[in-house]
């Protein structure tokens, strides 16, 4: 009992942690978004904006994540300066993240003593990410983003026909096998400042190392929810941000979690991967395409 006890205080107290961090994140986004609203888009774009925040968090949710397909929208659309797609993705998903965390840390059981350090290393990493993006030229960030982009696709495509290993059943790590997953969380932290999303590396990663795949999301869930608004923020500051597709993002994330937590049983999530596949290895090809025009 008094392990029980001990394990719902710890819970109760990051869920506190999480729902604060998500009403001053929503308080800085909107004073920022008010403050520059004089920078206008037409009512289709607007639109467009709300509709792609609801589809790219609803897949995020499922566990396919949202950073692929969001960078994929706005490739396609052309609705964000590529420069601005980083901070842009971490501001706009900060609040619809934090809402899965909640969800995730509540039904998921991970020990702690895994959780928190891995969560840890994850937001030291992305607010080391954030200085770096900021210096590095357009073109790079485009390159940077492509190949993750393929790379993400390819490791989607491992897990889908059998080449990755599929875990075990562990709920926590110890000793090496700790340090690998903090290594590589950290890793995966400034990733998130590049646009590129922690939850297919953060699943191979938790497999390779014989947890349960399940036990991914509550680890990939609260480090996005904790870094994703550290980096976002920061991005919003420095102005690095689209701030309509921020507030599409995050207006329309929250509605496209709280569908995907009431559609999640009856939906093929292998169809979606499938798809989302497909489309993110277009994606990457045609900003691999892009970025060399930018060279010529």
């Amino acid at each position: 009992m008094a392990v029980k006890e001990t394990r719902d205080m710890i819970l109760r107290i990051i869920q506190i942690i999480l729902v604060a961090y998500a009403v001053i994140a929503g308080v800085i986004i909107v004073k920022d978004y008010m403050k520059n609203k004089e920078q206008g888009v037409s009512r289709g774009e607007t639109f467009l904006h709300y509709v792609i925040g609801l589809v790219v968090n609803f897949f995020d949710a499922l566990g396919i994540g949202s950073f692929a397909t969001t960078v994929t929208a706005y490739g396609l659309f052309r609705l964000v300066e590529d420069k601005k797609i980083p901070g842009t993705l971490n501001a706009g998903v900060a609040i619809p993240v934090i809402f899965e965390a909640l969800l995730f840390t509540s039904s998921v059981e991970v020990e702690f003593t895994t959780l928190i350090p891995v969560v840890i290393c994850g937001v030291i990493g992305a607010a080391i990410g954030n200085r770096i993006v900021s210096k590095i030229s357009e073109k790079t960030v485009t390159i940077v983003m492509a190949a993750a982009l393929l790379t993400a696709a390819l490791l989607m495509f491992g897990g889908k026909v059998g080449f990755l290993p599929s875990g075990g059943d562990a709920i926590g790590l110890t000793g090496i096998k700790l340090v690998i997953a903090c290594v590589g969380n950290f890793i995966f932290g400034v990733a998130l400042c590049f646009g590129v999303g922690n939850f297919t590396p953060c699943m191979c990663m938790v497999y390779m190392l014989g947890m349960s795949p399940l036990v991914s999301f509550p680890i990939m869930m609260c480090t996005g929810a904790v870094s994703t608004p550290t980096t976002g923020l920061m991005s919003l500051k420095q102005g690095l941000v689209d701030r309509h597709a921020v507030l599409g993002l995050t207006v329309g994330g929250i509605f496209g979690v709280a569908v995907a937590v009431y559609l999640v049983k009856s939906m093929s999530i292998s169809t979606l991967q499938w798809l989302v596949i497909a489309v993110v290895v277009y994606t990457s090809f045609t900003m691999f395409k892009r970025a060399m025009k930018k060279v010529s």
